[in-house]
């Protein structure tokens, strides 16, 4: 009996000892043929994903994986040989042991082109993430709260989530080390009201000053190769640049919509320099931008980038403040007929909507949503020409863009929610 009683508490501590998921595991990209699944382990571990399609198990597929310090215990899985329009059951095991008994299902993209009607689909988004952790936080009212946003946008089930920057907000004690860097995402990605929206749908990513470094922080950041590996280490986005040109840009499509990941950090001068030419994008990313768009067939081009685009008040680090890089753009986008453009954008602490007509008749929105977690506040008062009346929202909010309709007819509708999941307003977009 003795003996019995030994083994059961020998047996209960060396499985206290295997290491668990610290968070996720987060769906990323999902293509047609292929799809990524993101995981990190509190310790080194084992980690083995098997998956097959839901209603074949049968053909089950094991990918094994070791997750080590230098990676700060984060891994990637890249899930092969998919089939288009199919759902998929995936469960992890740590060590052995399963992350969750009845497992996951993600549902790779459909081969609608040339045979249906694209299908229609909806995108949560929203930026400014603060996760309180006292210790490191400046002292008095809490910077963030409200995180059970985070399972009201689960609880829609959105076909993706576009995280718009501010992600995670790096403190003072962050910016000198890459464990540092490494520490605010894992706290960030580890409370328990993530975890529902890092598997229920894809999650794509841009980031912002507070990804990328210091308040305001700009290309002059010493340690921007840090941030930037981070950033490659913890989000799961198709890739990261483009050739010659490093830093978090991406496209991707989604069904009919074709999205734009720009990185509005990497390559930014201060607008306040006197010797240097002003810029958020840089000539090379702008110049990439115009020919893929113009290269683009997509029913709508969505391009993510940190900071508000359209608002034509010059504060802050809007883009109106880059004055040269904005007109460019905007004067591009229409000499060169490319239509129905949305821009995505956070940083703000609120949420507003832009519409802008270009001389040539070009309409062109920029949606900016924000905040998730941070301090709200009410903007209602800035002087933004280009503002959509009534749709200024000074309090924690998250966007959900609709798309619908037939092939050539398709309809672009923005509902914005509060924390609690209640509708604030809902507009659909006209381009005529």
């Amino acid at each position: 009996m003795k003996r019995m009683i030994l083994l059961a508490i020998l047996l209960a501590f060396s499985s206290s000892l295997l290491a668990q998921l610290a968070s996720g595991p987060m769906l990323g990209y999902v293509d047609l043929r292929e799809a990524c699944v993101w995981v990190q382990t509190e310790t080194s571990a084992k980690v083995v994903l098997q998956y097959h399609p839901k209603d074949d198990p049968t053909q089950v597929e094991t990918i094994p994986m070791t997750t080590s310090s230098p990676t700060f215990f984060t891994g990637k899985f890249i899930l092969t040989g998919l089939e288009p329009g199919t759902t998929y059951r995936y469960i992890v095991t740590v060590d052995g042991q399963k992350n969750r008994k009845e497992g996951y299902e993600f549902t790779t993209q459909s081969l609608w082109h040339y045979r249906t009607d694209p299908p229609a689909f909806t995108v949560a988004t929203g930026s400014c993430a603060y996760i309180n952790e006292p210790e490191y936080d400046r002292p008095g009212k809490s910077y963030g709260g409200g995180y059970g946003i985070f399972d009201q946008i689960a609880g829609m089930e959105p076909d993706m989530m576009l995280w718009l920057g501010d992600n995670i907000y790096l403190r003072e004690v962050d910016y000198g080390s890459r464990s540092g860097i490494a520490h605010r995402y894992t706290h960030t990605r580890g409370i328990p009201e993530m975890q529902k929206i890092l598997s229920v749908c894809p999650n794509y990513a841009i980031w912002d000053d507070h990804d990328f470094g210091p308040n305001d922080s700009d290309r002059s950041y010493v340690h921007k190769d840090w941030t930037l590996e981070a950033f490659e280490l913890f989000w799961g986005n198709p890739s990261f640049g483009i050739p010659g040109h490093p830093g978090i840009t991406t496209s991707f499509a989604f069904n009919d919509v074709e999205f734009f990941l720009l990185d509005n950090r990497y390559h930014r001068s201060n607008y306040k320099l006197e010797t240097a030419e002003h810029q958020i994008w840089g000539q090379e990313q702008v110049d990439w931008l115009i020919e893929s768009l113009k290269f683009s067939k997509a029913s709508f081009k969505v391009i993510a980038t940190g900071g508000q685009f359209l608002s034509d008040a010059a504060i802050y680090e809007n883009h109106a403040q880059y004055k040269k890089e904005r007109d460019e753009v905007l004067r591009r986008l229409d000499a060169e007929g490319i239509r129905n453009v949305i821009f995505l954008t956070g940083d703000r602490h609120h949420t507003e909507l832009s519409k802008v007509t270009l001389p040539e008749g070009n309409v062109v929105y920029d949606l900016t949503a924000s905040p998730l977690t941070s301090r709200a506040y009410d903007h209602t008062d800035e002087p933004n020409n280009n503002r959509v009346e009534g749709t200024v929202v000074g309090e924690h909010n998250f966007a959900m863009l609709e798309f619908s309709g037939k092939f050539r007819e398709r309809v672009c509708t923005i509902k914005v929610y509060d924390g609690d999941g209640e509708l604030i307003w809902e507009k659909e977009l006209s381009f005529d």
